[in-house]
C-alpha cells in the first residue's frame, strides 16, 4: 500500500532527541575489561567518570550524534529536508555538535545554554568484533524541556520523530507531548522509536498508551517490541502491535525487518554485508531510509528495503555518519 506524505510540509521530518557528541574509538577487548565496562551495553555515567574514560581512549573521532540526530543527518544525506531539536551548552562540544549537524544539511535553530551542565557526550568503544560499548554522559540533555520546542518548526514538518530515551526525564517527556500535540493539530504524523529495551521496561505502560493513542509510526527492534508487550516471541509481539498502531517497522538484525500495517505485512530481507565493521547507528539509519521512503510516497515494502540498505551501508564503516553517498541507495521509483 502506498502511503501519501503529509501535504504542504516545508520540512520532511523534525527530530526531537538527546543532542550528544559521539566520541568513537577502536578498543581492544582487554581495555574494555580493564575499564570495567559492560561490553555491548550503553551505561550512563557522571562527568567525572566520562572525563576519566575519555583520557583512557585511543585516537578518537568526534561527531554530532545521539540516535535521533543520526537519523536526521542520514535523511539529509538521502536528499530529504530534516530539522532537529536538542539541547547543548555553549562550550566546545556544543559548538562541535551545532556545526556538524548543520554541515550535514539539518536545520538546527536551538540556542545553546549559557550555564548548566556541559554538552552531552557518548564515548563509543568499538571492539574488533564490531560491538559498540557506550558510556554516556547526558549533561545538557537533562534540561531539555517544553520551552525548547519551536511550534513553527513542528508545524512545518510532515513527520515528527521522537526518541524514546527522552521518556526518562519529566521535562523532556513534556516536550515530546507538546510537540506531538502541535504536530497532530496541523495534520502531521508522529513517529516514535523505542530506543532501548531497558528504556521500554522503565516506561512500558506509558509507551503502550502512547503507541495506541498518539503514535502513527512505530520503530522498534526485536528486543524492544518483545519488551513492550512482555512476550517471549517476535510473532507474539507482532500480533500485539498490529492492533495498536497505524503501522510499525520492526528490525531483527541479520534476520531483516518486518513492516506491518493491520493485515498488511512485509517481510524484508537484510541487505548484503561484505564486512561487518561497526554496528553503531544501524537502527538509526534504517529509520532514516524508511522515513525518506514515506516522505516520497513509496509503498511500505519499498520503505523497508531502503531502510535495510541504509543500515547495511552504515555497519560496514566506522561510526554513524555515512561515508558513501546514501542517495545511491535510492533505487525504487519515487512513487509506487
Amino acid at each position: 500500500m502506498q502511503i501519501a506524505p503529509s501535504p504542504s510540509a516545508p520540512l520532511d521530518v523534525l527530530g526531537l532527541g538527546n543532542a550528544i557528541v559521539d566520541v568513537l574509538s577502536y578498543a581492544s577487548d582487554e581495555l574494555v575489561e580493564e575499564l570495567g565496562l559492560v561490553k555491548g551495553a550503553m551505561t550512563l555515567v557522571d562527568e567525572e567518570r566520562v572525563e576519566y574514560l575519555y583520557r583512557r581512549m585511543g585516537p578518537a573521532r568526534e561527531v554530532s550524534g545521539g540516535s535521533c540526530a543520526n537519523t536526521m543527518a542520514a535523511l539529509a544525506a538521502l536528499g530529504a529536508r530534516p530539522a532537529y531539536i536538542g539541547r547543548v551548552k555553549d562550550d566546545q562540544l556544543g559548538r562541535v555538535f551545532a556545526h556538524d549537524i548543520r554541515a550535514a544539511g539539518v536545520t538546527f535553530r536551538c540556542r545553546p545554554a549559557s550555564d548548566g551542565p556541559a554538552t552531552a557526550r557518548c564515548l563509543i568503544f568499538v571492539t574488533p568484533d564490531a560491538q559498540r560499548t557506550m558510556q554516556t554522559y547526558l549533561g545538557a540533555c537533562v534540561e531539555l524541556g517544553p520551552e525548547d520546542v519551536d511550534p513553527e518548526l513542528v508545524a512545518a514538518a510532515g513527520i515528527l520523530y521522537l526518541e524514546g530515551y527522552l521518556w526518562d526525564r519529566p521535562e523532556a517527556k513534556a516536550a515530546c507531548r507538546k510537540a506531538s500535540a502541535i504536530a497532530h493539530a496541523h495534520g502531521r504524523q508522529v513517529a516514535l522509536t523505542l530506543s532501548d529495551p531497558f528504556c521500554v521496561g522503565r516506561w512500558r505502560e506509558e509507551f503502550r498508551e502512547l503507541v495506541e493513542r498518539e503514535v502513527d509510526i512505530l520503530f522498534a527492534n526485536e528486543a524492544e517490541i518483545k519488551a513492550l508487550y512482555e512476550v517471549g516471541s517476535f510473532d507474539e509481539a507482532l500480533q500485539a502491535v498490529r492492533r495498536h498502531v497505524r503501522f510499525a517497522a520492526l528490525t531483527r538484525g541479520a534476520k531483516g525487518s518486518v513492516v506491518v500495517r493491520g493485515e498488511e505485512v512485509h517481510v524484508i530481507d537484510a541487505a548484503p554485508v561484505e564486512r561487518l565493521v561497526d554496528t553503531t547507528g544501524a537502527g538509526d539509519l534504517y529509520a532514516a531510509g524508511f522515513l525518506y521512503g514515506l516522505t516520497r510516497g513509496l509503498e511500505l515494502g519499498a520503505c523497508g528495503r531502503l531502510g535495510s540498505r541504509c543500515a547495511a551501508a552504515i555497519i560496514q564503516q566506522f561510526g554513524a555518519r555515512a561515508e558513501r553517498p546514501l542517495g545511491e541507495l535510492v533505487e525504487e521509483p519515487r512513487r509506487a
